[in-house]
């Protein structure tokens, strides 16, 4: 669903919910370092998302949800940065890959061209959590873009005080991340 020969369209999803987040500071760098060619779109609502419920997951969905999957179903691609909690991707963005999933959504991820990176504090960065996050998104069905990957380790050392992204080696991957993401839209 190229938006333009010239502009792709890119949603970009947080894991987390902390304000001062790692992962969403992550996706604000992308907009710092993108290589043009698209329109990054940070997605600020997962706060409000309310955990998944198939009593309430009907053919009117809570106004939450269906800005949620209509965000997604209109974005040429998903660029998703997760946390690593207790060794796999927080529950409020399994959450929201359950409310995309499921059939009154039309499995807005099928085919849906998908990045993924991720930071935490700790040694192994978030590469138990993108392994998870890789293994349901292979599941519905959804284009993986597999290379670089962005596994930020000892997060905390990687940013300023204001919550820049400061590590170079980084912000390079970031960008070879976006052109990959954009190769496969683009291929799709």
């Amino acid at each position: 669903m190229t938006s333009t020969m010239d502009t792709l369209r890119i949603l970009a999803v947080s894991g987390s919910l902390r304000a001062d987040s790692y992962n969403t500071a992550l996706l604000r760098a992308t907009q710092r370092v993108n290589p043009g060619g698209m329109s990054i779109e940070i997605y600020e609502d997962m706060v409000g998302l309310p955990m998944y419920n198939e009593d309430l997951d009907t053919e009117r969905p809570l106004p939450a949800v269906a800005d949620l999957r209509r965000r997604v179903a209109e974005a040429d691609g998903l660029l998703i940065a997760t946390p690593e909690h207790n060794t796999s991707i927080p529950a409020a963005l399994k959450s929201a890959i359950d409310w995309l999933s499921t059939p009154p959504s039309g499995f807005v991820l099928a085919d849906k061209p998908v990045a993924i990176m991720g930071a935490s504090p700790g040694a192994f960065g978030s590469a138990r959590a993108q392994l998870s996050l890789r293994q349901i998104l292979a599941s519905l069905g959804s284009d993986m873009v597999l290379r670089p990957e962005v596994t930020v380790f000892r997060a905390h050392e990687r940013f300023d005080a204001d919550g820049s992204l400061t590590d170079e080696f980084t912000l390079s991957l970031i960008k070879d991340l976006l052109v990959a993401l954009e190769k496969r839209i683009r291929r799709s």
